[in-house]
């Protein structure tokens, strides 16, 4: 049975990424991609779905675990009175795809087993396993092999497993390494695991020392930096949300989504994270990535796309996985590619913006395809969708979409004005139209979307409902942080969406409030956004208080998935979760620089066009 979720460590290569259980257990990968069939799926169902465990053969040994400094190469040591080893599991950076597990004798000796279950396409291929002529364990099925290399002995078992049961004394240095291919070729060539754990680890700490930091908490800043970094595709650039599909955000609900995607709407928040924390390069990858996926027919833009741009992801079930906990169904793909998402306009331009402005030079075929989507904003914008939350109960007038749309005509007049391209129009005549279509966004979302009764924006036109997503008017540079209506949202927020010191996105109980049944944990970046307002509001001892609570979600390790049951006290949700890190960065700069991320989006935007309409919308 798969561990609770923050029972796990995250080991990457920068094309996919397994978690490893504190028992010592690889219970998830996908090889040779994030988004592909895993050959592990024991996280989502049980022992027969595929798993890789590798621990002291007796009950009772002692574990603790740490990441090397700076790394991502993960050393769990075990111990009992008669001995101690320690594991190292990691995947080395470059070409190919393997994971490696070295034992070392440290004190004594331990007895240690290791069991293989290799179960591809998510658990419902029982793969063929042979020995090679050099000895080597294969298993293939259909298009997928792996091939298991070890100094250790192997035996296979009734239950279609294989098992290696050995005894490590002081000194002795075990090693498997388990690497992919193609069943049409040959077998994937052998590496060192020694030369491989000196360059991986070497790698991961030239990274990471070039980290700007300097903070009450560098150490999970520094982390959490990492973790995106794992979650970066090398070949394209793209930011998957998270490794993983179908961890539940209600404990045996149906809130369980494909999540190793990449999604519009973190561009902006990840592009501060990186770029605020020295790390040009992966934000200029994240920022080509886009430009890429978004290229092509407005009308035809998307959401989320695949991790190198792909538009096809069509969301299916599989029904013979019972799910985390039994949390049914487990889908791979994700339907919320069809929705329509006003935000992500927002989101797009802002980035561009915000990366142009700190230096990183644009291109012309990346303002060819901002024209054309500001061109399509123009009407669009006055359409319903499903928000930011990409409910499934039908479209509405959300006032953060509108927002958001604001900020995509607000960052398109700044580009202009910055450069002086005219896109082929007269400039002036360009700018007023734009100006006029963001005064008109401005004065509506005022007017429709704040509840004086309420003193708070809403969730939509004509709701009662709150929102958290609200939290961003200021950071988006929408209306000061210290106008009443924004001070007046924060406090609402506080009445109505806090439980227990963490922030929900939205009220579920009791109402169909998405389309879904069941409930869901607190969000976890809604709470670092609701810390960045208390931060911007003056209210800093609050706002550590609360960014000290949130890291201590995080497990042992620094890792944090979307959610938190807040009843279970338990992380929910896919794990871990790019967005979650992001937003775990930007409040910590936030909270450690005069001027952090959430001022560097939202001050530099001109009100002063929209303060006529803003006082009529007061009164």
């Amino acid at each position: 049975m798969a561990g609770r979720i923050e029972d796990y460590a995250l080991i990457g290569d920068g094309r996919t990424a397994a978690l490893v259980g504190r028992d010592g257990s690889i219970d998830w990968l996908c090889m040779p991609r994030f988004d592909a069939s895993a050959l592990f799926a024991g996280l989502l169902g049980t022992d027969e779905h595929g798993f890789w465990k590798l621990a002291p053969a007796a009950e009772g040994a002692r574990h603790s675990w740490r990441y090397r400094a700076g790394s991502l190469v993960l050393e769990t040591v075990h111990a009992t009175r008669e001995g101690e080893v320690r594991v190292t599991d990691f995947m080395p950076v470059g070409d190919g795809s393997h994971v490696i597990r070295l034992v070392e004798g440290l004190r004594g000796r331990l007895a240690m087993r290791m069991d293989l279950a290799v179960r591809f396409d998510y658990g419902s291929a029982v793969p063929w396993v042979s020995r090679s002529e050099l000895g080597d364990l294969r298993a293939i099925s259909g298009p997928h092999k792996v091939v298991l290399r070890t100094n250790a002995p192997l035996r296979g078992s009734s239950h279609q497993t294989t098992i290696s049961e050995f005894t490590v004394y002081k000194g002795d240095a075990i090693r498997f390494v388990l690497s992919y291919g193609a069943s049409h070729e040959d077998d994937p060539p052998p590496i060192q695991p020694r030369r491989a754990l000196d360059e991986t680890d070497r790698f991961w700490r030239d990274w990471s020392d070039r980290c700007v930091l300097e903070t009450p908490w560098d150490d999970i800043l520094r982390r959490s930096l990492l973790t995106l970094k794992a979650l970066i595709y090398r070949p394209t650039g793209g930011i998957v949300a998270a490794p993983t599909t179908s961890l539940p955000e209600d404990l045996g609900g149906v809130r369980n989504w494909d999540y190793r995607f990449c999604w519009l709407r973190d561009s902006t928040f990840t592009l501060l994270a990186l770029m605020d924390s020295g790390y040009i390069e992966e934000a200029r990858a994240w920022r080509d990535w886009l430009t890429r996926a978004v290229a092509g027919n407005p009308e035809q833009a998307h959401i989320l796309y695949g991790i190198a741009g792909e538009r096809l992801l069509p969301e299916i079930e599989l029904d013979w996985l019972p799910g985390y906990e039994n949390s049914r169904p487990v889908r791979v793909g994700n339907a919320a590619i069809a929705q329509f998402q006003l935000d992500v306009y927002g989101e797009l331009f802002d980035a561009l913006f915000q990366a142009r402005i700190r230096g990183m030079p644009d291109d012309e075929e990346g303002r060819r395809v901002g024209r054309a989507l500001i061109e399509h904003l123009e009407e669009a914008w006055r359409q319903p969708d499903e928000g930011i939350w990409e409910v499934r109960g039908g479209r509405r007038h959300f006032v953060h979409s509108k927002v958001m749309a604001w900020v995509a005509f607000d960052r398109a007049i700044r580009t202009v004005e910055g450069a002086g391209d005219d896109g082929g129009r007269p400039a002036e005549a360009l700018l007023a139209h734009w100006r006029a279509l963001r005064d008109e966004i401005h004065a509506e979302v005022c007017e429709r979307g704040f509840d004086p009764e309420l003193n708070s924006f809403v969730q939509s036109y004509g709701s009662k409902a709150l929102d958290a997503s609200l939290l961003l008017i200021a950071h988006m540079g929408f209306l000061p942080q210290d106008d009443p209506r924004v001070v007046g949202t924060v406090a609402a927020v506080e009445r109505h969406l806090m439980r227990d010191g963490f922030v929900l996105r939205y009220e579920t109980e009791g109402r169909d409030a998405d389309g879904l049944p069941g409930n869901e944990g607190a969000f976890l970046p809604c709470s670092f956004w609701y810390a960045d307002n208390l931060i911007g509001l003056g209210r800093r001892d609050e706002a550590r208080a609360l960014i000290e609570r949130l890291i201590g979600v995080c497990n042992d390790l620094g890792l944090v998935s979307e959610e938190y049951d807040v009843r279970a006290k338990r992380q929910v949700g896919n794990y871990p979760q790019a967005f979650t890190h992001v937003a775990l960065v930007n409040t910590i700069l936030n909270y450690s620089r005069a001027i952090g991320p959430a001022k560097e989006r939202g001050g530099g935007a001109d009100h002063s066009e929209s303060r006529a309409s803003d006082t009529i919308a007061a009164q």
